[in-house]
């Protein structure tokens, strides 16, 4: 691909594409698409499809007379019919299989549905529904969409990567997955790739990152699951997961691949097991653009919720006492970030360090137990637990640890559903006023306490935030609105931000600018309130993060381009899903 021309020439750089059957300029105001294909092409390239909508003049052009229905309608009719034909639909599985075809054959509609009804969506095109969708991968496999790179032929990767015809300008954004920690559900091979799918869908949709310039990318390095290695139809490669200096030699090549063909695309981590996903993340932050949102991303969302939370409660966030349930790869994420924004607020690291007790499957973090290398800096001294009363000698488990820290915020991230147990509960708000809990993990099966129960075990004195959706919770005639703590409200804006300013890399400050321009959003402190923003607000939520990210970046040195219109600068940089002009050739 070469760049398209337009009246600003970083514009064209960043944003023009040309293929065979079109051009796509970005321009002020409205797009340009140069179309080369004709007849049936058109129709079938989901980028150019527009469908009823194409005029008489342009079906004429385009060869598409006869092809299409008589009646030219309007985008806003062609989005009320598509939208009753997914109210149809029966169940989420029916509807996301909808949506997935809608995507492969209008893609500026598609994105405009997304869009308007992006709170009803998004957990159709992502988290909980395509948990079932990556589950049915084999069985409902269509149209590929994206790269799939494989273990067992390394020295085809930069092929592969070049077989989509991207030039080193043309890509902003690369999501990429080894399929191995797939929500809740684990190692799901070469079906991961939905996810990078519907995570591009977000980002599109939340926060205008252009559809033409991003990328899905899976590594097939094997499954360990069991079920879909006998099964006759499964996709991927056949053979157990790789490990060891294999991976890490394949990881590499994709990493070096995709920096030399696109030296200004961010990489996003997805869905990784915790034993590599903290270790890949720290191997190559400091000298390539990477992302990881079960790390990064979680912790910048959590750490949102107990900002606004302690705001509410009126304390500071240097009193906290916090209990991480759960501290795996996004629990150690959280602690780690509130540790740098306690740093950011005058607190020694090592000070800070104390305020944490994490919890893992084999109890208290602790030294002389068994962690991880990245729980390790959060294990505590084993001096300091010698005058414990334990429920079971050396067992250090959660109702001890509330016991005995008497924490100010609990946070799971366990998988463990119910474990934040009635007795658990009542302990921690005997000594705190407005505790607050965060059973985050996902899906509401998985979910560590029910909102409602938390409330009635407290009296309705909790701060709640939880990983799934929730109802409000009716009480005392208070409506509790149950804040959701859904990364949806970072990552968008993350990337447009580092797309905006073109940042070189992804620090911790920028992670921190994130967090406190989302909590920065919450502004009431009425009883009841939620502690984050609504997903309604996504797209302005977005473009708040944004701005800040960049302004980070910038002062820090990592912004190649600084925003010099910072405001006109992101929203200019949002694209909209209209149908752009065209023009035939």
């Amino acid at each position: 691909m070469r760049s398209g021309h337009d009246a600003n020439p970083l514009a064209s750089l960043r944003w023009g594409t040309v293929t065979s059957d079109y051009e796509y300029v970005r321009r002020p105001g409205r797009d340009l698409l140069k179309v080369f294909a004709r007849g049936r092409d058109v129709l079938r390239n989901p980028l150019l499809n527009f469908g009823t909508a194409f005029t008489v003049e342009q079906r004429a052009a385009l060869g598409l007379i006869g092809l299409l229905p008589p009646n030219v309608m309007t985008m806003n009719a062609q989005l009320k019919r598509v939208y009753r034909q997914f109210s149809k639909q029966t169940d989420p599985l029916s509807k996301s299989v909808y949506l997935s075809t809608m995507h492969e054959r209008n893609e500026v509609l598609f994105y405009k549905l997304l869009t308007e009804h992006l709170e009803e969506m998004m957990p159709i095109v992502y988290t909980p529904t395509i948990g079932q969708v990556i589950q049915e991968y084999s069985h409902w496999y269509h149209r590929p969409r994206g790269v799939y790179l494989s273990i067992d032929e390394p020295e085809q990767v930069e092929t592969a990567l070049q077989c989509m015809g991207h030039g080193p300008e043309d890509l902003d954004l690369i999501v990429v997955t080894d399929s191995e920690g797939i929500l809740g559900i684990g190692d799901q091979g070469v079906g991961g790739v939905a996810i990078t799918v519907g995570k591009l869908a977000v980002y599109i949709a939340a926060a205008g990152i252009n559809p033409h310039r991003v990328l899905p990318v899976v590594l097939d390095t094997g499954t360990d699951n069991l079920e879909l290695l006998n099964e006759e139809g499964y996709l991927g490669v056949r053979h157990a997961r790789v490990r060891g200096e294999k991976y890490d030699e394949f990881v590499d090549s994709f990493v070096t691949a995709a920096h030399k063909l696109y030296p200004h695309a961010m990489l996003h981590w997805e869905d990784f097991g915790a034993d590599n996903a903290h270790r890949i993340l720290d191997l190559y932050r400091d000298d390539y653009c990477v992302f990881n949102d079960d790390i990064q991303g979680t912790a910048a969302v959590v750490v949102a919720a107990a900002l606004s939370a302690i705001r509410t409660s009126g304390t500071r966030l240097a009193d906290q006492r916090i209990v991480v349930y759960g501290a795996g790869t996004a629990g150690v994420g959280i602690a780690s970030l509130l540790v740098d924004v306690m740093v950011s607020e005058g607190m020694s690291r090592e000070m800070a360090m104390t305020r944490f007790w994490g919890l893992g499957s084999r109890g208290l973090l602790r030294e002389g137990g068994l962690t991880r290398d990245f729980q390790r800096p959060f294990a505590r001294p084993a001096n300091e637990l010698v005058d414990w009363t334990l429920d079971a000698p050396s067992r250090f488990e959660l109702a001890d640890v509330v016991r005995n820290v008497q924490p100010t915020i609990l946070i799971g991230t366990s998988g463990q559903s119910g474990a934040f147990t009635r007795g658990v509960v009542t302990e921690m708000a005997k000594h705190v006023y407005r505790p607050v809990i965060m059973p985050l993990s996902n899906p509401t099966s998985l979910c560590e306490a029910l909102p409602s129960d938390l409330l009635e075990w407290t009296s309705g004195r909790a701060l709640i935030a939880t990983g799934s959706p929730f109802a409000p919770v009716h009480r005392d005639g208070t409506t509790f609105t149950i804040a959701q703590a859904n990364n949806a409200l970072v990552f968008p804006g993350l990337g447009l931000g580092v797309i905006a300013c073109k940042a070189s890399r992804v620090s911790d400050g920028m992670i921190a600018a994130a967090s406190k321009a989302i909590a920065q959003v919450v502004t009431s402190r009425a009883l009841g309130a939620s502690l984050l923003p609504s997903i309604r607000e996504l797209r302005a939520v977005s473009a708040r993060v944004a701005l800040a990210v960049a302004r980070a970046a910038e002062d820090e040195g990592l912004a190649d381009q600084p925003l010099r219109n910072p405001v006109q600068d992101v929203f200019d940089q949002m694209w909209q899903p209209v149908y752009p002009e065209i023009e035939v050739h």
